[in-house]
Order: C-alpha cells, then sequence, then structure tokens
C-alpha cells in the first residue's frame, strides 16, 4: 500500500508561482512512476505531468515552458513548480503513484488562481 499526502496549495493571483509537494510512503519511492493530475469542477481528471523512475518526464501541452515536474528519491518526495499561473489552472491537484500494475492516489490540494 502507497500512501500520499499533497500539500502547497493556495489562493494566488494570475502571474504568480506555487510548489506542489506530495510525501508517499514506502521503502520503493524510487521505483515509482508518479505523476500530477488536476480536476477543476464540472471537468474530468487530467494529466498535468508525470515522471518515471528513471527521470524521464512529460507534460500536458497547456503547462509546457510553466510548470516543471521533479521527484528527490531520499526523501520519497514528488514536486510541482507552477510559474505563470493562470485562472484556468485552478483546480484539486492530486498526486498519483503506479507501482506493481496498482494505481495510488493523494487526497488533492486546492490550487486558486485569481486576482
Amino acid at each position: 500500500q502507497v500512501q500520499l499526502v499533497e500539500s502547497g496549495g493556495g489562493l494566488v493571483q494570475p502571474g504568480g508561482s506555487l510548489r506542489l509537494s506530495c510525501a508517499a510512503s514506502g521503502s520503493s519511492f524510487r521505483l515509482y512512476a508518479m505523476g500530477w493530475y488536476r480536476q477543476a469542477p464540472g471537468k474530468q481528471r487530467e494529466l498535468v505531468a508525470a515522471i518515471r523512475s528513471s527521470g524521464t518526464t512529460n507534460y500536458a501541452d497547456f503547462v509546457k515552458g510553466r510548470f516543471t515536474i521533479s521527484r528527490d528519491n531520499a526523501k520519497k518526495s514528488l514536486y510541482l513548480q507552477m510559474n505563470s499561473l493562470k485562472p484556468e489552472d485552478t483546480a484539486g491537484y492530486y498526486c498519483s503513484a503506479r507501482f506493481n500494475n496498482a494505481d495510488y492516489w493523494g487526497q488533492g490540494t486546492q490550487v486558486i488562481v485569481s486576482s
């Protein structure tokens, strides 16, 4: 069982920045494929960014050049640096892990981009 706990969400003005963190449990974190997803009210959950155990990353087109995903295996943590935030980035952001063909989710952290 993998437990994930997100933090770092909040209210930010357009153009601002936030850094989300996800703390994971388990002794095999370095083997997890990790990702950040988001879900806005009335919309489906969508992939924001992902990072494999190898460190390979991929991003949704709508965040390329603005968001950066990273991981610290020693700290068993996943991060999402979000810059140049837009009102349309407002959503619940969820950390995910895939390990041994099972998917795990955190409870989410809310990001609101508004002036």
